[in-house]
């Protein structure tokens, strides 16, 4: 019997693949890191094959800690770092250069010229996106533009992108397969997601040959069979998602108006708008929120860049704490008369700010600031930089009635840092008991499309509460902290 679900989580510092069952209990997990890669300054790569090696790894890791044979997996999902650009040689499968990560600076400067000549509102009404060297376009662009005899190639045929899904599919498929699903594909600066295809005004705007794209899929749908070779018998790959939206459906955001935060490396939150593409007044984003059966549902997303990053900054740059968990602790006994605002813009400013050039600040240092002081304003930015997100999405969406806020992700382990979210939210925080949404989402979606799991009403009436954080904070110290934080992000950006 197929009762089993292989979901790939595919992530921007470590690749993972956990084996659930037919009742998305987790049964196996593995996991392993690979190199980041700073050629410049503000340049971000990774090694498309080191990936490639170390998806193949972290499943066979899955497949022998769960005691589970490929005869007995029903699909396969795939989630990913979204953004990040691939380009490989079609035949040989190897990539022609080192991946292009979504962190990358490189194309501020073709962003701006595109912005000078007036394309940011054809960008936007097609792909709901902004002009930003975050989207997968412009380094698309680059890849063609900068690299010896690759453009060349690209007309000819002889070469493929894709984002990291993308070129995990053809790897899996033994290059059978060149696909991408709706959510990944919106993420592109070349997706019309109004039409639902790629958009030939923007591909001649960048220069893009149009050979070069996958086929567009639903995000449950059939995405080919892995080669025999890679585990012993070949697996249906059946759901592909984005990181971002894996999670929206993990915590079983199926209706408008419910909103997922996930705070990771950074923070990104999806305010789900049904089958209305909302167009934000706000610099949020408008984006696909998943795909089923052919429908389109929609999301606004606000990106925040740094959020986990900070607590890492506070271990690894400035070494104040040993351990990241550690930061929770250290804030619970800050100096409550202290107050230090930390804006981390150490790679610009995303939502609702969208400024690639801000760079990080402290404010409001004094002789008595400790290192718990600076653990409490890394924590507390996070939770600022949520508000700045959800004020914006009820402004575009057109609600101030409540809203309840599902998290997940490494730093919402954290209950000091939750209480503080709810706090500063002046709304309810609801943790799941299961954490791993972004790799439920997408084994969801290939147990879906397998038979192996109920629609996703049924799936939705399974999502389960871990804990819920309600607002005790005073609205007056509310308010005033938040006021702080809203001066120390117009005093850097001045």
């Amino acid at each position: 019997m197929k009762n089993f679900i292989l979901a790939i989580d595919q992530g921007t510092t470590s690749s993972r693949a956990i084996m659930f069952d037919r009742k998305l209990s987790p049964k196996g997990v593995g996991q392993q890191e690979f190199k980041q890669h700073f050629p410049k300054s503000g340049w971000v790569e990774h090694d498309a094959e080191e990936i490639w090696r170390s998806v193949l790894t972290v499943c066979k890791d899955a497949l022998k800690k769960a005691r589970v044979k490929p005869s007995q997996i029903a699909s396969i999902g795939i989630t990913n770092q979204r953004e990040t650009v691939v380009l490989w040689d079609r035949k040989t499968g190897k990539p022609i250069h080192r991946a292009i990560v979504w962190q990358d600076r490189r194309t501020a400067e073709m962003c701006g010229k595109l912005k000078d000549e007036d394309h940011e509102k054809t960008f936007t009404a097609k792909t709901g996106l902004l002009l930003d060297p975050y989207f997968s376009g412009t380094k698309l662009a680059w890849l063609l533009d900068h690299v010896k005899g690759v453009r060349s190639r690209a007309e000819k045929g002889e070469l493929a992108f894709g984002t990291i899904d993308s070129f995990l599919i053809w790897k899996l498929t033994g290059g059978k397969v060149h696909a991408t699903d709706a959510t990944n594909a919106s993420r592109t600066l070349l997706y019309n997601i109004h039409t639902g295809a790629w958009d030939d005004e923007l591909l001649g705007i960048l220069n893009i040959p149009r050979s070069l794209l996958p086929e567009v899929k639903d995000c449950a749908a059939d995405f080919g069979e892995t080669d025999s070779k890679l585990f012993g018998a070949a697996i249906s790959i059946g759901g592909v998602a984005g990181d971002q939206q894996a999670a929206m459906i993990g915590q079983a955001c199926f209706k408008p108006g419910m909103m997922k935060s996930t705070y990771g490396t950074g923070c990104f939150a999806l305010l789900n708008t049904g089958e209305t593409a909302v167009l934000s007044r706000n610099r949020l984003l408008t984006t696909v929120a998943y795909q089923l059966g052919g429908k389109r549902t929609y999301a606004l997303e606000g990106a925040i860049f740094i959020a986990g990053a900070a607590v890492q900054w506070l271990r690894d740059g400035l070494k104040i704490i040993d351990k990241a968990n550690k930061s929770g602790d250290l804030a619970k006994a800050a100096d409550k008369n202290q107050n230090i605002y930390l804006v981390p813009a150490f790679v610009g400013l995303g939502a609702p700010y969208w400024n690639a050039e801000a760079r990080g600040a402290l404010f409001g240092l004094t002789r008595a600031t400790t290192a718990r002081e600076l653990s409490k304003a890394a924590l507390e930015s996070v939770c600022y930089q949520t508000r700045d997100l959800l004020e914006a999405m009820q402004k575009d969406w057109g609600t101030t009635g409540e809203t309840v806020l599902r998290v997940d992700g490494g730093m919402t382990a954290s209950d000091w840092t939750m209480q503080c979210l709810a706090d500063i939210l002046d709304a309810p925080v609801d943790r799941p008991k299961v954490l791993e949404t972004t790799a439920l989402g997408v084994a969801y979606l290939a147990g879906l499309q397998s038979g192996l799991l109920s629609p996703p009403e049924e799936f939705a009436n399974s999502w389960k509460l871990g804990k819920r954080f309600s607002p005790k904070m005073n609205a007056t110290v509310r308010d005033a902290k938040y006021a702080g934080w809203k001066g120390a992000v117009r005093k850097l950006l001045a």
